[in-house]
């Protein structure tokens, strides 16, 4: 692949992931199913807002160029986080967040160079 081709793929991915990633986490964050559910497992009922106001600070942050290392490392905390949250209480389907983070990873890795 070009350096162009493949610049081109890197901005597609971030961009793409970073909207996805707000997207959902505003729908977390403001979900009233997902404070029951929530509380049902023994969470606070600040907990949605809370994690998704963290990542969608860190999604607008990994979407604005210079500040975009800071965001990805911030998201990849937060998935960390979320996974563990999901694996102590017996919900193993984590496998959106693995791809996730291997995306953050990814755009991570490229703008290093």
């Amino acid at each position: 692949m070009s350096g162009r081709s493949q610049s081109i793929s890197l901005t597609l991915l971030r961009w793409t992931l970073g909207l996805v990633v707000l997207w959902q986490s505003w729908q977390f964050a403001t979900s009233k199913s997902v404070v029951h559910e929530l509380t049902r497992i023994g969470l606070p009922r600040w907990t949605p807002p809370v994690l998704g106001g963290a990542e969608i600070l860190a999604a607008i942050l990994f979407l604005i160029p210079k500040l975009g290392r800071v965001g990805g490392y911030l998201l990849l905390a937060i998935f960390l986080f979320a996974a563990v949250i999901h694996v102590l209480h017996g919900q193993f389907g984590i496998g959106w967040l693995l791809v996730y983070s291997a995306a953050v990873f990814a755009c991570l890795s490229a703008n290093a160079r």
